[in-house]
């Protein structure tokens, strides 16, 4: 008669390193990698902002009135996502299916709002140091979400065509890691763009 550990040892994925398998590892050492790459982009607004400047920095007072909406629909897809893979280890396939759908329906949101926030801006790329910090940085963010959106197009896939269960759920718990630091990143990009200004006391 086997024991319950070989049984569980049969339910690991192909290829996993203890109950992680080897592609959630993987994605732990993109984050690593790409989290380096945005407190680098950081870094640089604190340190320019640091600088003596003839004006005023930043040129204009972030406005609120859609970066802060957009950050709550962002952090409500981390919930849905946080579902979703909630329910795939459950065998919960509708419930599965549906927060899919609704974090992938919130990250869209997120993108046309971050569209429409990049053309209300008064500064440009090519304006100043200031629309080149705030472009650069915020644009790397908005290609990070679409790698994350066809992330979760490509989960939906599968999971419609039957790929996952509760003991095959890997491809969604790395899509969902994923998406949770996208989120995290822009908590900070959000902080740093449009918080800290008044925090510094800019009118």
């Amino acid at each position: 008669m086997r024991s319950s550990a070989d049984i569980s040892v049969e339910r690991l994925p192909v290829g996993s390193i203890g109950h992680h398998a080897t592609g959630w590892w993987a994605m732990l050492g993109v984050i690593a990698t790409e989290s380096a790459l945005f407190g680098y982009l950081l870094f640089s607004y604190f340190y320019i902002a640091a600088q003596p400047h003839t004006g005023v920095f930043p040129p204009e007072l972030p406005r609120l009135t859609l970066a802060l909406p957009n950050t709550i629909i962002l952090l409500l897809s981390s919930v849905t996502v946080w579902l979703c893979e909630r329910a795939a280890r459950e065998g919960r396939e509708n419930s599965e299916l549906l927060g899919i759908s609704a974090t992938l329906a919130l990250g869209i949101i997120f993108v046309i709002v971050q569209m429409f926030e990049w053309k209300n801006k008064m500064s440009s790329l090519h304006s100043s140091v200031y629309g080149s910090l705030y472009f650069t940085t915020t644009g790397f963010h908005m290609a990070h979400v679409a790698i994350g959106l066809l992330m979760l197009v490509a989960v939906l896939v599968w999971r419609l065509r039957g790929y996952f269960g509760p003991h095959r759920h890997a491809y969604v718990s790395i899509a969902a890691i994923y998406w949770h630091f996208i989120d995290a990143v822009w908590l900070c990009v959000f902080f740093t763009y449009y918080l800290v200004p008044y925090l510094s006391g800019q009118s």
